[in-house]
C-alpha cells in the first residue's frame, strides 16, 4: 500500500511539473502570441518582441539548470539500464526524465528570445561533467562513473545518495533566481523546481531509509 501511494505521489509530481511548465508556457503567449507558437514548437530562431523584461540572473539561472537537468537525465538514463534496480527508484529515474524534458525546452526558447546562445545538449557520450564538482551539485565526472559501474541492486542506493545531493543544488539554483530573477516566467519555473525537487528529495529519502 506505501508503494502505491508513493506511485501516485511521484505521478502527481510529473503532472503538476508538465501542467505548470504548459502555463508559463501560456503565460509567455499572452505576453506575445507568436512567442507561444515559438514555445510550442521549440523551433524560434530569432529573439520575440514585447516579451518581459529579464536580467543576469535570470540568464545565469538558465544557463545553469539547462545543464544541471540534463544531468539528472543522463544519471536516470545510467539507472534505467541496469537489471536488479529497485522497482521504486525505478520509477522515481522515469518520472525525473518525464519532467526534466519540458523545462530544459522552456528554458532553451527564453536563451534564444533573450539573444543569449543555448546551452548545447547532452552529447552521445554523456554531457562533460565539472572535474571538480563546481557546479552546484553536479556529479564529477568520477561519481558519473561509480553510477556507471555499480551493478543493479547497489545502484539503487547510490542513485538516490547522489540525486539527493543533485537536488540540493537545484533547489539553491533555484532559491537565488527567485530572489534576483526578473523575469516573472522564469521565476515562476524556479519556485516550481524548488518545489518539486524538494518533493522528490523527500521521497527519495523515504526510499532510500526503507532499502
Amino acid at each position: 500500500m506505501e508503494s502505491g501511494s508513493k506511485r501516485i505521489t511521484l505521478a502527481g509530481a510529473v503532472a503538476v511539473l508538465v501542467a505548470s511548465v504548459a502555463c508559463v508556457k501560456a503565460d509567455i503567449g499572452r505576453e506575445n502570441p507568436t512567442e507561444q507558437t515559438a514555445s510550442a514548437t521549440a523551433s524560434a530562431t530569432t529573439p520575440a518582441t514585447g516579451i518581459a523584461s529579464h536580467n543576469n540572473a535570470d540568464i545565469w539561472f538558465v544557463r545553469h539548470m539547462i545543464p544541471h537537468h540534463q544531468q539528472e537525465i543522463e544519471m536516470s538514463d545510467i539507472l534505467l539500464g541496469k537489471r536488479g534496480v529497485d522497482p521504486r527508484v525505478t520509477e522515481l529515474a522515469i518520472t525525473i526524465k518525464a519532467a526534466r524534458s519540458p523545462a530544459i525546452q522552456q528554458m532553451q526558447n527564453w536563451l534564444n528570445q533573450w539573444g543569449s546562445p543555448p546551452v548545447p545538449t547532452m552529447a552521445s557520450g554523456g554531457i562533460h561533467t565539472p572535474a571538480d564538482g563546481s557546479m552546484l551539485g553536479q556529479l564529477t565526472d568520477r561519481e558519473l562513473r561509480a553510477l556507471i559501474d555499480v551493478p543493479g541492486p547497489d545502484a539503487s542506493t547510490l542513485f538516490l545518495t547522489q540525486m539527493i545531493a543533485h537536488h540540493g543544488g537545484a533547489i539553491s539554483l533555484a532559491h537565488t533566481e527567485i530572489e534576483e530573477g526578473q523575469h516573472p516566467p522564469a521565476v515562476a519555473l524556479a519556485r516550481l523546481i524548488a518545489d518539486t525537487h524538494q518533493r522528490e528529495v523527500d521521497t527519495m529519502k523515504g526510499i532510500l531509509s526503507s532499502l
